[in-house]
């Protein structure tokens, strides 16, 4: 795309008088800037910020998610394309930030990470220290910045995997001792004042936008912000804008705007450039829409079962079991108890494919007992929600201090594809076995995107132990073909899935037989939150 022209920004006399005169008084400052857009209040932060959170819809009696991640995968389990990343450069104060947020909202797309460069400021050794409280030290000098890490985060994130992204704090110049997780996403906005100064950077970047902003609006913009919410004294500020901040902005972050795509004068309030960026990004995301169920329906058929799926054996009792829970007829209770019953018997026979070492412990009579114990770290269970949930009590009866992360995912039902909502993990779960449960899988849809999930968080695969009442063909070869090292273990396996894909003869509708939300009435406030095979 060629570069626009950009137009004079809006000039403002008498901002260096201010400065001179050296005014504490920061709401003299916001007289001085333009009108802010209605309902748009100014940000107040001392510490660097990414948010990545799914949008929601909060009412009195429940939360909505409104939208959710479609499969940023393939039928074979790996990446079909990256996510795409805009990045945003411009002067200290230009208002790239803002900038940022208005193109999320009028995106109106799920799962966006907005990445600030402001996390990766290095860490200061203690003369710089000492120099940074002194306004003697260059934060706007390129060398002041992590730029290894910054590719490598943005690398990870842009594959769709779990990041670690450190949290700056303005006030005290250092990092944060808690880092900030951050997942992959559909769009990536990256924003800082160098965000086009490194060439491997600038490769990572599907597009390059310059925000241009008069440099008396970003001289006062910087005067508010330093005064109100980093406690500085206005000498100070005016010592490093024209010590450093300047200087930088002329020698280093002016010239990389012939880089940009696209320029935006006047930042936030050049609402036409916005909207001409939020068209080309739409654009860029239809052309990676995938049907991913599609393809699971007509691949990996036809073959005999992999050796890494286990069935419970089907003894008369588990046969009966299965009779009960199958019978339409079935009252709820009943449904619930020998449901219950199959799932502990399920993960009993999971827990025996643990690995165990040989240990030897001493009995109360003084004798040596050669005996087995668990050989890993620690064991994680994780439900595919809803239905997924019904077998946490479970795995906890037989598990103890077992750790439980949830992942909600739902049926789209004008694409008819899977869509991630919202996760939960517990910290440091790479390190764990994880126990993946959803109670039916059909396709396989919502059984591979957990699974993607949790090597997005570099859980190893032959870690992971998908568990499931009952399961079709389909979604055995599904995962199976996916990921072979996964683990499948079940209680029954069904020959077919229906045209609307689901099990048959199969069991119904796990989640509403069990939770009694079968004959939900239009309007009703029950969540209906089916996680799909």
């Amino acid at each position: 795309m060629s570069s626009p022209p950009a137009y004079p920004g809006i000039r403002i006399s008498g901002c260096w008088a201010l400065g001179a005169e050296g005014s504490s008084n920061a709401e003299a400052l916001d007289r001085l800037l333009p009108p802010m857009g209605p309902g748009r209040a100014p940000r107040k932060r001392t510490t660097s910020q990414c948010k990545s959170e799914p949008p929601l819809l909060r009412t009195s009696k429940r939360t909505i998610y409104t939208a959710g991640r479609p499969p940023w995968y393939n039928e074979h389990g790996t990446q079909s394309k990256e996510a795409f990343a805009i990045g945003l450069g411009g002067g200290s104060a230009s208002g790239k930030t803002t900038v940022a947020r208005m193109i999320i909202e009028a995106l109106d797309v799920p799962w966006v990470v907005l990445l600030s460069m402001d996390s990766f400021y290095k860490v200061l050794t203690r003369q710089q220290q000492e120099q940074a409280a002194l306004h003697n030290y260059n934060f706007d000098h390129p060398d002041a910045f992590d730029f290894d890490l910054i590719v490598s985060t943005l690398q990870k994130l842009k594959q769709g995997k779990s990041v670690k992204v450190p949290v700056y704090d303005f006030t005290t110049h250092s990092r944060k001792k808690d880092w900030k997780m951050l997942y992959g996403a559909n769009v990536i906005i990256f924003e800082g004042i160098m965000a086009f100064a490194d060439k491997t950077l600038l490769e990572l970047l599907d597009m390059k936008i310059f925000v241009d902003t008069d440099s008396d609006i970003r001289l006062v913009r910087r005067l508010r912000r330093d005064i109100s919410e980093r406690g500085r004294d206005i000498a100070g500020v005016i010592k490093q804008y024209n010590k450093f901040v300047k200087p930088a902005f002329d020698q280093y972050i002016q010239p990389t705007m012939r880089l940009a795509d696209i320029v935006v004068p006047r930042g936030s309030g050049n609402t036409v450039a916005i909207d001409l960026i939020v068209q080309h990004v739409h654009s860029q995301l239809e052309e990676r829409e995938l049907s991913v169920r599609a393809a699971l329906a007509s691949a990996h058929q036809c073959h005999p079962l992999p050796r890494t799926l286990s069935v419970l054996k089907s003894t008369p009792q588990v046969r009966g079991m299965h009779t009960i829970i199958r019978d339409k007829e079935t009252s709820r209770d009943e449904f619930i108890f020998y449901s219950k019953r199959l799932m502990r018997l399920l993960i009993e026979h999971a827990l025996s494919f643990l690995p165990f070492q040989d240990c030897v412990v001493q009995t109360p009579q003084g004798q040596d007992y050669a005996g087995k114990c668990y050989a890993g770290k620690q064991i994680t269970g994780v439900s595919i929600l809803r239905a997924g949930e019904t077998m946490e009590p479970a795995l906890r009866a037989v598990c103890k201090d077992v750790r439980i992360g949830t992942i909600l995912i739902q049926t789209n039902q004008l694409t008819g594809e899977p869509e991630l909502h919202y996760l939960r993990l517990p910290k440091d779960i790479s390190d764990d076995h994880v126990i993946l449960m959803d109670c039916t899988v059909s396709t396989g849809a919502a059984a591979m995107m957990a699974v993607r999930v949790l090597l997005d968080h570099d859980v190893p695969e032959d870690k992971i132990f998908l568990l499931s009442l009952l399961m079709a063909e389909m979604g055995v070869h599904s995962v199976a073909y996916a990921f072979p090292r996964v683990r499948i273990i079940t209680t029954a396996v069904d020959k077919r899935v229906n045209d609307l894909f689901r099990i048959i003869p199969g069991i119904g509708n796990f989640g509403d037989r069990y939770f009694g939300t079968d004959a939900v009435p239009e309007g009703s406030d029950e969540e209906e939150v089916a996680s799909t095979g």
